[in-house]
C-alpha cells in the first residue's frame, strides 16, 4: 500500500531555470487569453518576469523567504532602474505568485509582503500653444510622406490619443464627417475621442492622396489609418521615431515624445477652461486622480484661480 501511495503522490515540478520560465510563459498566456490585458500591459509583466527569472537563478520559487525577495527587490536598485519601474516589477511579482497559487504550485503568496515604495509623481513635460502650430507643420512637402505624418502629428494631438491606440487606428474607427475617432485604450477599453475640422481636413488630404499608393504595397495591413513605406500598419516605434523627427526640426525639447502630445491635449484643454471630468473622459483615464495632475501643469489655469478667490490676489 505504501509503495502505491507513493505512485500516486504527483511530484511537485521545481520551479527553477528553464521550468520557471515556462511558467512565465504560460502566465503571459493567461493575462492575454483570461485577463484580456493589453498586449502592452502582458509585455510588460513579461519583461518584468525576464528580469526576475535572472535574478532567481537557480533558486526554487518554493523555498524563497520574505528576506531573499527583498533581497531582489535591492538587487533591482542595483540596477539603476527608475522607481516606477522597481514598483512596476513588485506588483508583476505579486500577479505572478497569485498566479501560481491558482494553478496550485504555491500556497502562500509571500511577496504581498513587500512594501510597495511610495512613487513621486513626474510632472509630464508639455508643448508651449505657440509651439505646437511649429511641431504640426514641421513636415514638408519634401519629405517622402509629409501628408501622413502631417495626418499624424494632427490625430495624435487633436485627440490625445497615445502612439500605441494611432497605431491601431482602423478606417472604420474614423468618422471625418462626424468630427471623431473610436480608439481602444488600455484594457481593450473603447472610447470617443473628437476631431477638430482642420484635423480632419489633414486626415482626408493624405487619405485622398497619399495613402492609396501606400495600400498598393502590401493589401494585408490595408485596413489600417496610418501605414508606413511599406505599406505595413505604422508601428509605435515608428510613430515615436517621426515624432521626435519633426520636434527636433522644429526646434523643441528633444525629450519630446508621443505622451508629450497627449499632456498638452489635457494641459491645454485645461487652460481653456474644459471641465476635468470631460477631459478625464476625452483621455481614458479609469480615475480622475491621473487626471489632476494637469492642474499642477498648467500654471496659467491656477493663477486665474487664485486671481479670483484669493482675498488678498
Amino acid at each position: 500500500m505504501a509503495r502505491l501511495r507513493r505512485k500516486l503522490v504527483r511530484p511537485q515540478p521545481q520551479l527553477r531555470g528553464n521550468v520557471a520560465a515556462r511558467m512565465s510563459a504560460a502566465f503571459a498566456d493567461y493575462l492575454q487569453s483570461e485577463c484580456h490585458l493589453a498586449a502592452n500591459t502582458v509585455a510588460a509583466y513579461r519583461r518584468d518576469l525576464v528580469r526576475f527569472e535572472k535574478w532567481l537563478g537557480s533558486r526554487e520559487i518554493r523555498t524563497l523567504r520574505v528576506g531573499e525577495l527583498s533581497d531582489y527587490v535591492a538587487w533591482l536598485y542595483k540596477q539603476e532602474l527608475a522607481p516606477a519601474s522597481i514598483a512596476r516589477a513588485v506588483v508583476s511579482l505579486k500577479i505572478f505568485f497569485r498566479y501560481l497559487q491558482l494553478e496550485g504550485i504555491l500556497q502562500d503568496n509571500l511577496v504581498e509582503l513587500l512594501g510597495s515604495q511610495k512613487i513621486w509623481r513626474r510632472i509630464p513635460s508639455v508643448i508651449a500653444p505657440h509651439k505646437i502650430d511649429d511641431l504640426l507643420t514641421a513636415p514638408w512637402s519634401e519629405d517622402p510622406y509629409w501628408r501622413r505624418d502631417r495626418a499624424l502629428l494632427e490625430v495624435l494631438y487633436a485627440t490625445g490619443c497615445r502612439a500605441s491606440e494611432v497605431s491601431s487606428l482602423r478606417l472604420d474607427d474614423v468618422h471625418l464627417d462626424e468630427g471623431y475617432v473610436k480608439c481602444e485604450g488600455k484594457g481593450s477599453k473603447q472610447r470617443i475621442a473628437p476631431l477638430a475640422q482642420k484635423a480632419a481636413r489633414v486626415v482626408r488630404t493624405y487619405l485622398d492622396e497619399e495613402r492609396p499608393r501606400l495600400t498598393k504595397k502590401n493589401l494585408r495591413d490595408a485596413a489600417f489609418l496610418f501605414l508606413s513605406r511599406s505599406g505595413k500598419r505604422l508601428s509605435r516605434i515608428a510613430i515615436w521615431e517621426l515624432v521626435k523627427k519633426y520636434a527636433a526640426r522644429a526646434g523643441i525639447d528633444p525629450d519630446v515624445s508621443p505622451h508629450s502630445l497627449r499632456h498638452s491635449f489635457a494641459t491645454h484643454l485645461l487652460a481653456g477652461g474644459a471641465d476635468l471630468r470631460h477631459v478625464q473622459e476625452m483621455m481614458g483615464h479609469a480615475s480622475i486622480a491621473t487626471t489632476q495632475i494637469y492642474t499642477h501643469v498648467d500654471q496659467s489655469r491656477l493663477k486665474k484661480v487664485h486671481a479670483q478667490y484669493h482675498p488678498r490676489a
